[in-house]
């Protein structure tokens, strides 16, 4: 687990929170592996309270599963799951983005182009796990310029069974044509285009359904 140490104005709970989070996404706590309330609690240097309330949180959404004289694990990747937080995000994205498309001003597109860009730069050194943050970055973006930032934190917990298959789905596939959406997604905003824009949320959603089984090939172990 790498633990990237605690946020200004953050309490020892939403620490923990954001550290399981993190780990869990990006697969440094893989599939399937044990986790302990003393040993997290003594690497994050927390009580096991905030450590135990956070997992807790986590449980309710089955990211972490509770197993009576085995201990907590977290699950394994349930493909059902992952259609689902797949389907919430396909349906909040599509109106948000058309929200954007009137909202974003200038300086708003400014951001979201110097973004792109550095994809565009990563994708170029073949660097793809520099791609998946700037990836998260750029639809938390989309969502700041329609001012619906307070769903995109809702949603981000449900989020992590798909986003670990975005992990993955990086890490798999050598064509990473996530940028490209990007790019057109950009270029719908900027121009105003709503229906691109929905259109375009559905191609980008669509991404998961056609790396499936290259990703199952690599990680069988990964999956329920």
């Amino acid at each position: 687990m790498i633990i990237s140490g605690r946020l200004a104005g953050e309490n020892a709970k939403e620490y923990a929170l954001r550290e399981l989070k993190e780990n869990i996404v990006s697969c440094e706590l893989k599939p399937g592996t044990a986790v302990s309330e003393n040993e997290l609690a003594d690497q994050m240097g927390i009580s096991r309270t905030p450590v135990r309330e956070a997992l807790s949180d986590l449980v309710k959404v089955s990211i972490i599963e509770i197993y009576p004289q085995r201990g907590s694990f977290v699950s394994l990747i349930d493909p059902d799951l992952v259609e689902e937080a797949r389907f919430m995000r396909r349906v909040l994205d599509t109106e948000v983005i058309k929200i954007a498309c009137d909202t974003a001003t200038d300086q708003d597109i400014a951001v979201m182009e110097e973004n792109i860009q550095l994809q565009e730069f990563y994708l170029e050194k073949v660097m793809p796990e520099k791609i998946l943050g700037l990836d998260n970055e750029f639809h938390r973006l989309i969502y700041s310029v329609a001012k619906k930032d307070l769903i995109y934190e809702i949603r981000s917990t449900m989020m992590l069974h798909f986003d670990r298959v975005r992990t993955l789905s990086v890490e798999a596939v050598k064509d990473i044509k996530i940028v490209k959406d990007h790019r057109e997604m950009l270029e719908a905003i900027k121009t105003g285009d709503k229906t691109w824009a929905g259109e375009l949320v559905d191609k980008h959603m669509a991404r998961y359904n056609v790396d499936a089984k290259m990703i199952r090939e690599q990680h069988p172990d990964f999956f329920k």
